[in-house]
């Protein structure tokens, strides 16, 4: 009952509230014990996966919405769908489990509605799945406005696209090169009974450092973890320091730095660095960044700063090399984070495009003649990546794209997140003259 009722409340704050699930969800688990923290979750990422098409269900079985202080037995109830309609829980557990809940919430007097929807629901199930599946948005369970611009960006692959975004995102693992390889650790991992894959795409490119468990694990079980032997981070940004391959003696720069899995990475891939320094915006996540670079016993200058204004935060050198992942849309990661579906709207767009050309253009006023910079989103709009990348080629006279690798000719890549299970991501090579 507690789960169920903690679960409304956070659904309630993400989608009536705009508080991010990742700020919600975890304030929710400290008050449960450990036992009932991953049901908390399924539910909360379930419901947020499947939104519209529950929605749509609810509004069928109901004759007038929820509203006001009603609005959590509103999210109550699409809890009671998705667990009849998702998850393996017993039937007349599930709908108990919810009814009961309603007391939690001290909403006793609608517990009698909840039942009558659920067990409504029981008996028209078959016609009400059949009548959400008429509606692109409850049959793939995103917003009209994202799929409309996936459908224009990928006419071929958008249902393809969509489907993943609502797959359950598999735990990637990030090998420390400064003590083993790929080869090696994934024998250790084996040795303990912990199987994974070595992702490899001949067409495109490899992941150096790329391992995919076969089933997410305690990262506590993972050969040498605490003393910094591995990483989590997934296979699709574990190329941002692959591509940018900085070398030994070089100054670089990692841009909107946080949380830190490309800093470390960085450091890790060239440890004989002259010098790196992260920035990011946000003070509280640099943190997170200070807290991966102890864990692996590494150091990098953290700056608290604009990047889209280096002059007031930075008066040194100019950097041979910078990672610029920009923020964006975060297209690219709805399978980790579904709440992106409802807390973006199609305006928030042109906003993003605007502050990721005035970052562009700023970071390039500190790369050295002659030095890189790599163009990272973990996004999938082309408003964001590609046609970003154009545009500033064209109003930059010394800026000309080159390949990402050595063993490609490939100068920008757009990974889509149904590509070897990957999240979605944008990178782009750039070169000053």
């Amino acid at each position: 009952m507690k789960t169920r009722a903690s679960a409304a409340k956070v659904l309630y704050q993400v989608v009536d509230k705009g508080q991010s699930l990742t700020s919600a969800l975890p304030v929710a688990q400290k008050l449960l014990p450990e036992r009932d923290r991953a049901l908390l979750q399924e539910i909360c990422y379930g419901v947020l996966r499947w939104l519209p098409r529950l929605e749509f269900i609810s509004r069928q079985l109901m004759e007038k919405p929820l509203t006001g202080k009603q609005r959590p037995m509103h999210f109550l109830i699409l809890i009671g769908l998705y667990q009849l309609k998702y998850m393996r829980t017993p039937a007349h557990a599930a709908v108990a489990e919810t009814v009961n809940a309603a007391k939690v919430l001290k909403s006793q007097s609608l517990s009698g509605l909840v039942n009558a929807i659920l067990r409504n629901y029981q008996r028209q199930q078959d016609d009400l799945e059949t009548k959400a599946d008429g509606n692109d948005s409850c049959k793939f369970g995103h917003p009209g406005w994202i799929i409309k611009r996936i459908k224009a960006a990928y006419p071929d692959q958008w249902q393809d696209v969509l489907t993943a975004n609502n797959a359950r995102p598999p735990m990637w693992i990030r090998v420390n090169q400064q003590h083993s390889n790929q080869a090696d650790y994934q024998a250790l991992l084996a040795a303990d009974e912990i199987n994974s894959d070595i992702m490899r795409d001949g067409d495109l490119h490899s992941a150096e450092t790329a391992l995919r468990l076969e089933k997410p694990t305690d990262v506590f079980k993972l050969a040498g973890f605490a003393e910094g032997h591995s990483s989590v981070q997934d296979g699709a940004a574990q190329f941002a320091a692959q591509f940018l391959d900085a070398q030994a003696g070089e100054l670089v720069l990692d841009a909107c730095a946080a949380p830190g899995g490309k800093t470390v990475h960085i450091l890790e891939r060239q440890p004989d660095l002259k010098h790196l320094v992260a920035v990011d915006f946000d003070a509280t996540r640099l943190v997170r960044v200070q807290e991966n670079l102890d864990r692996m016993k590494l150091k990098a200058e953290l700056i608290h700063g604009d990047a889209s204004k280096p002059a007031t935060w930075w008066q040194g050198d100019k950097f041979d090399r910078i990672l610029l992942d920009a923020p964006c849309s975060a297209t690219g990661v709805i399978r980790r984070h579904p709440d992106i579906k409802w807390l973006r709207r199609d305006s928030d767009i042109a906003a993003l495009v605007q502050l990721q050309a005035e970052i562009l253009d700023a970071m390039w006023q500190q790369l050295k003649p002659g030095g890189t910079m790599l163009y990272a989103t973990c996004s999938i709009l082309p408003a964001e990546n590609i046609e970003q990348v154009n545009s500033f080629i064209e109003r930059t006279a010394d800026a000309k794209l080159v390949p990402l690798s050595a063993d490609s000719d490939a100068c920008h890549w757009q990974i889509l997140p149904n590509t070897l299970d990957m999240d979605g991501f944008f990178y782009a090579k750039l070169q000053k003259a």
